[in-house]
């Protein structure tokens, strides 16, 4: 019996001799290094994250840094300005005639922006319903962890400086 003659293969099959089968077909070894090399990559990721809060902190405040003058900021009002050096926005409040109070506007709980209401004298987080005493930076009310990052105000006459909290 006659068989038929199968046309020639091309060239590359001749040379490359993988069944499609074959090379779409992921075995369980490479499946099981993607996943191993996946969750190494995410655990450095974490890592990294956890050491960069812990033991590198997003600025470091060296003496006193004028903020704005007494007259900018009345009473039940609040000035945001920027620290140099740092994209960190920071939030001046003052919630009576001496009292004079900064603190980082970033919620501690997904970094949203801070804001004080001077009706309920506290600082708000809009996102999740997080208040913070304004005296203190203290968690009040809602899910965040830890209290705002609160720097020292210092009035010297008509100016307004902020100064790296002292561990008093």
């Amino acid at each position: 019996m006659n068989t038929p003659e199968l046309p020639p293969k091309p060239a590359y099959e001749v040379d490359f001799p993988i069944e499609r089968v074959e090379a779409e077909h992921v075995s369980r070894r490479e499946f099981a290094k993607f996943l191993c090399l996946v969750s190494g990559g995410m655990a450095a990721g974490t890592g990294w994250v956890a050491v960069k809060d812990r033991f590198l902190p997003p600025f470091k405040l060296t003496g006193e840094v004028r903020v704005c003058l007494t007259h900018e900021l009345p009473v039940g009002g609040t000035h945001p300005f920027r620290l140099e050096g740092t994209k960190m926005p920071f939030i001046l409040v003052r919630p009576s005639e001496h009292e004079w109070f900064a603190y980082e506007q970033k919620c501690t709980h997904l970094s949203c922006a801070v804001y004080y209401s001077p009706a309920t004298d506290r600082i708000e987080c809009p996102c999740h319903k997080g208040y913070f005493d304004v005296r203190s930076g203290k968690v009040l009310q809602g899910p965040p962890p830890r209290p705002l990052h609160r720097l020292d105000v210092v009035v010297k006459g008509v100016d307004v400086f902020v100064r790296e909290r002292s561990q008093a």
